[in-house]
């Protein structure tokens, strides 16, 4: 799959671009906060309708208009596609492609898949949970429609349930819901833990060796899954894993109404990284950090690729110059095969690996160079 070209109105710093993109290596240069990162933003939103840096939508749309678009024309199992997104200020986004509306942001996943690694990515290492947690959420969407579509209904019942359990005192006559909210987040909580464990399962056997590599054989990579709940086998069927996730919730039931929320369920979850038997977020170094983090993305690429049988577009945001050269060599080594995306890199380098394209962004604009 790739991109083969991309329009950009009212997004971010963007008040009109367009650009057409190389089905290999495309070089993204210019000075810091002229738009490069915002360029990788606007092609990652294309396959799943969200953003790495923001929660809304809004806060992608040019400051003081009501309306940003983005439109991509795309090459996915030979056939191509034409996305179109409308992002609204205050109003539900729009999706369409091939000018049919989209019922969700899943269906983006059938026609485009992305991997992006941009510095915050650290965070999916040395931060808590909840960046780890993102990380499998974003790539499990992609690849399973079922699973985004678990995932949004999930959310929406925790948050109803979270308000009936915080305002619990205001408004007592909704505690009569509360068993039937806790029934409904424990049937999409198990189609989330059965993805999770399946996917964590195929990462565990996957980014190991590449970290291996990546270390030059000096390190051991391990990862394990570590649901919130007491499960006992997270790789068992869904109607399993509800029956248990039921059985702790009602044994947590009190406990919920005197802390006034929520307390069981994937939204704890943990993907555990460890480094030589050691926790990677307590003992890792900078460099550690770093070369577990991408070999978790490269290792998200493959799999995609084995699903796929296309490589999904890589998107490398500013991240080879904080790599020495071994491991230079080795990350583009690892991503021949591909449409990748790279920004702030060594351009006359990068530039005679392979035929590409090369582009400059300066202030919202973007020019071909090569």
């Amino acid at each position: 799959m790739r991109l083969n070209a991309l329009s950009l109105e009212y997004f971010r710093n963007y008040l009109s671009a367009r650009a057409e993109f190389h089905p290999g290596m495309n070089i993204i240069c210019g000075d810091n906060a002229q738009g490069k990162t915002n360029l990788l933003e606007g092609i990652s939103y294309l396959a799943g309708a969200r953003s790495h840096r923001a929660r809304y939508d809004r806060e992608l749309i040019m400051f003081g208009i009501q309306h940003g678009f983005l439109t991509g024309e795309l090459e996915c199992r030979g056939r191509d596609f034409t996305v179109e997104v409308t992002l609204n200020a205050g109003q539900r986004r729009i999706l369409k492609r091939n000018g049919v509306k989209l019922q969700s942001a899943a269906e983006l996943g059938e026609t485009l898949n992305t991997v992006l690694f941009c510095p915050e990515d650290l965070f999916l290492i040395r931060a808590g949970a909840v960046e780890r947690r993102r990380f499998l959420d974003d790539t499990i969407a992609q690849l399973r429609p079922k699973y985004a579509e678990a995932l949004e209904r999930y959310q929406k019942i925790w948050k109803s349930k979270s308000f009936i359990l915080n305002h619990q005192e205001e408004r007592p006559d909704l505690l009569a819901t509360l068993d039937d909210f806790s029934h409904q987040l424990c049937q999409a909580g198990a189609v989330i833990t059965h993805y999770r464990a399946h996917f964590i399962k195929r990462l565990a056997k996957t980014a190991p060796a590449i970290h291996r590599e990546f270390s030059g054989g000096r390190e051991a990579l391990s990862l394990a899954y570590e649901p919130d709940t007491a499960i006992s086998d997270p790789l068992a069927p869904t109607k399993v894993l509800f029956a248990q996730l039921l059985e702790h919730q009602e044994c947590r039931r009190e406990a919920e109404l005197a802390a006034r929320k929520c307390l069981i369920g994937p939204h704890r979850d943990e993907l555990r990284v460890d480094i030589d038997g050691r926790s990677a977020r307590q003992y890792a170094s900078q460099g550690q950090t770093r070369t577990a983090a991408l070999s978790l993305k490269l290792a998200q690429r493959d799999i995609i690729f084995d699903d796929r049988e296309e490589y999904p577009v890589l998107l490398l945001d500013d991240v080879l110059s904080e790599l020495d050269p071994r491991r230079q060599e080795f990350v583009l080594n690892h991503i021949q095969g591909g449409q990748v995306f790279i920004t702030c890199c060594e351009e006359e380098r990068l530039a005679a690996l392979q035929e590409g394209k090369v582009f400059r962004v300066k202030n919202g604009t973007i020019e071909e160079e090569r």
